[in-house]
């Protein structure tokens, strides 16, 4: 699931660039993903077998 939200946040953002559609709200929404995603890294539960 965080996965696919990255992913489509990415996309976004580089429609965003090619196209200078979205502003600002593109460049956050990355960075937020990107915090997200760093903080499921160090925080997240490892799976074991």
């Amino acid at each position: 699931m965080l996965w696919t939200i990255i992913g489509i946040l990415v996309v976004l953002w580089l429609l965003g660039l090619i196209f200078k559609i979205g502003g600002a709200i593109i460049h956050i929404l990355l960075i937020i993903a990107v915090v997200v995603f760093l903080w499921n890294r160090i925080t997240g539960k490892k799976k074991g077998l």
